[in-house]
């Protein structure tokens, strides 16, 4: 246990869980207690059964084995705060209770979400019972993550490793408590980053192992060159040294050694294998494919570019070329045929790109799944990781932004539904009166969002559907109509003349359950309709790639039904994930980032205080405090403070709930200010527990010496609260 007494004893700064808070409703008694805690290392403090985990951007030996061991099987309040108890409690409720569990991993890009649950898969990994099997699922769960983080996550200003796409992980397990599979669901590849890059920031990882990875044989056979700066996708940031000294902060050579080798771990073919960075390569000489006027119609400048990406991705030169300058529509059952311009070739080549990077994540995921995949009966229990990005405030808030956002508000409401339902659980459970808690219900903007006939969603959709002159500055001014009157929304139209002018005239505003984001609605159409032209899908249908073959098929060119739109797919997706959630026991991480510098050791309380805002933070410690702050099983509460009460030292003999009555008679606790369940004493306010604790110590003291069996004495700071 030397490793967790190391932590016990540091763990002395502020409180391990914010319902113990005098101060609960001040925002700014809570950042405190994180800074206080942070400074001395103490990353990890309770609100309740929830986790708040701050990114301390440096390794301070909190993941050891002995760690994982000694959290094993451990009350949750027993040891300090950790994403090992998380862990822990939920995979024992899952072989105890056998009912599905699921961890919701949230916060802003940088906070440490990807390390989260880097850290619950080893747990579980760790403390699970093992076979040949079993072994061979557990490299696979792990290894799936260097490779999700290859292809899906890249560097930002804010992050070194952002996930850019959302994932939900269901891990299976048997009866003995063993990982035998496993199943991935993706959302929202942030695709634009396959053709622009916000200065500072990067592409995708893999573009960068792939080109820096000193895999010689590999840059020779996709014929490039190694270097960042021949290629447009990933030369465009490269404005400023400093800014380009700052892109290269990762291992990428190293990196991709990983990708490689978990790519083998996985079960990949070499042939799957060789032809998935024949893709990657490929877009990679696609942002070379440059286009030049004739006659005011496109035609490809070189053709040596092209040629490569047509011989990587096993489709022919004509039928590419074609695809790439030529737009094909079906009239009255005749096909027409009609050259493009150079702004709209460039635009298909890029539309190209970016389709033909999402669905080869796609593809990814499916082959790890196939991979993941349990080959028995159907297992006894599934623990699910939500992994997906927080809310988002940038400077130029898009259509991506908006559906990061409207993601959040609904986890948002997930959050606040099962936790009041939880807390109405476990009060029916133990026959004590629920009393009424007063919150804040997003639903108002949900609906605003995705109201079926007036939310924002379906207004972007008929938009885009309908036929004649359709704009972002159409859809702009059929939303105003539409909703112009809601509470939460506004737009230039609508505002004031202060308000006017922090807001351009393609803007709208509205007012999340986290603050106000002003959105430009520049993008919005395009990106909705989110359309790839038939000629470069029976390009791609025509490869030998088996990659592409997969992506591409046959029998998508033969539906006559339009694409959902992205919206829609979104809305779709996030109504399953949502289903998913509320059929399992939750429990939650949320995660901070303390500074926007990823420095170690800094703090940045305004930073971190909108972050506590839009995590729910304060509104999910308002209902945990609304009724009885604190609660204990009977034997646990019992086994601590008997020593206060002469009648229950040394030994109690009657029943323990007994014991715990009389306990609360010697202290002579008014009947409003406790509650006895039928397993578990509820307490209302701290303060009671401040005093008993001095009590407690007093008696220690008159005691001389008190020895109480596998029980360990806190400060009064350190009682641990739920």
């Amino acid at each position: 246990m030397a490793a967790a007494e190391a932590l016990n004893a540091r763990d002395k700064i502020g409180v391990q869980d914010f319902v113990l808070l005098e101060d609960y409703k001040s925002e700014d008694a809570f950042v405190d207690n994180l800074r206080k805690r942070f400074k001395e290392n103490l990353i990890y403090t309770y609100i309740g059964p929830v986790l708040v985990s701050v990114n301390p951007y440096k390794d301070l030996g909190l993941y050891t084995r002995d760690l994982c061991i000694q959290y094993r099987g451990i009350n949750f309040y027993e040891l300090p705060p950790h994403v090992f108890a998380i862990s822990d409690t939920a995979y024992r409720s899952m072989k105890s209770q056998r009912q599905d569990q699921c961890v919701l991993i949230s916060g802003e890009s940088g906070a440490g979400k990807t390390e989260a649950s880097k850290q619950i898969l080893r747990y579980l990994a760790t403390v699970s019972t093992d076979s040949v099997e079993v072994t061979r699922i557990k490299d696979r769960l792990l290894q799936s993550n260097p490779v999700l983080e290859a292809f899906g996550n890249a560097k930002t200003v804010r992050n070194d490793n952002s996930s850019r796409f959302g994932k939900y992980m269901d891990i299976q397990f048997d009866f003995k408590g063993a990982p035998v599979g496993g199943h991935i669901l993706n959302y929202l590849l942030e695709k634009s980053r396959v053709i622009k890059q916000a200065r500072g920031e990067r592409n995708f990882h893999v573009f960068y192992q792939v080109l820096l990875g000193k895999d010689t044989a590999l840059l020779e056979r996709l014929k490039l060159s190694g270097n960042i700066v021949d290629y447009g996708y990933t030369v465009k940031t490269l404005n400023h040294r400093e800014e380009s000294d700052a892109l290269f902060t990762l291992n990428d050579a190293q990196d991709f050694k990983d990708v490689k080798s978990g790519l083998k771990v996985l079960g990949f073919t070499q042939e799957e294998v060789d032809q998935l960075f024949n893709v990657v390569g490929a877009i990679l000489h696609l942002g070379n494919v440059e286009f030049v006027s004739e006659k005011d119609q496109a035609k490809v400048k070189d053709s040596n570019s092209i040629g490569i990406v047509a011989e990587l991705l096993g489709t022919t030169l004509d039928a590419l070329t074609k695809a790439l300058t030529h737009k094909t529509i079906e009239a009255r059952g005749e096909r027409v045929t009609s050259p493009l311009k150079v702004e709209e070739a460039t635009y298909v080549r890029d539309a190209t790109a970016k389709a033909v990077y999402e669905r080869m994540f796609s593809w990814l995921v499916g082959r790890i799944n196939t991979s993941l995949e349990f080959k028995g009966r159907v297992p006894t229990n599934v623990m699910g990781l939500l992994d997906i990005y927080g809310f988002e405030v940038f400077g130029n808030n898009s259509f991506e932004q908006f559906c990061i956002n409207y993601c959040n508000e609904k986890l948002q409401q997930i959050f606040i539904e099962l936790t009041l339902k939880s807390e109405q659980e476990e009060y029916l459970r133990e026959g004590i009166e629920w009393e009424q808690i007063e919150y804040f219900n997003n639903k108002i903007i949900l609906d605003l969002i995705d109201d079926k006939q007036k939310g924002i969603m379906s207004c972007l959709d008929e938009e885009c559907l309908r036929p004649g002159d359709v704009s972002d500055a159409s859809f702009l001014s059929k939303m105003t109509t539409l909703v112009g009157g809601h509470a939460h929304f506004t737009c230039h139209e609508l505002a004031d003349s202060e308000l006017r002018k922090t807001l351009g005239r393609e803007e709208f505003r509205m007012k999340h359950y986290a603050g106000d984001v002003t959105y430009s609605t520049s993008g919005f159409i395009d990106k909705n309709n989110d359309l790839l032209f038939r000629d470069v899908k029976e390009a791609m249908s025509e490869s030998n790639n088996v990659v592409m073959s997969s992506m591409f098929t046959k029998t998508e060119l033969q539906s006559k039904k339009r694409p959902s739109t992205a919206a829609t797919q979104f809305r779709v997706s996030l109504a399953k994930l949502a289903e998913i959630l509320m059929s399992k026991e939750p429990s939650y991480v949320r995660c901070v980032k303390p500074n926007a510098r990823k420095a170690t050791g800094l703090m940045e309380g305004e930073l971190v205080k909108h972050q506590v805002k839009y995590l729910g933070l304060m509104e999910n410690l308002r209902v945990r405090r609304a009724g009885f702050a604190y609660r204990r099983e009977f034997e646990v509460f019992l086994k601590r403070y008997k020593c206060v009460c002469p009648a229950t030292w040394p030994d109690w003999s009657g029943h323990v709930r007994d014991g715990v009555v009389e306990l609360a008679r010697h202290l002579a606790w008014e009947q409003d200010s406790f509650r006895i369940g039928k397993t578990k004493v509820f307490i209302r306010h701290p303060s009671m527990l401040f005093k008993l604790e001095e009590v407690l110590e007093a008696r220690k003291q008159e005691l001389g010496k008190v020895t109480l069996t596998g029980s360990t004495f806190y400060r009064s700071t350190q009682i641990s609260f739920r």
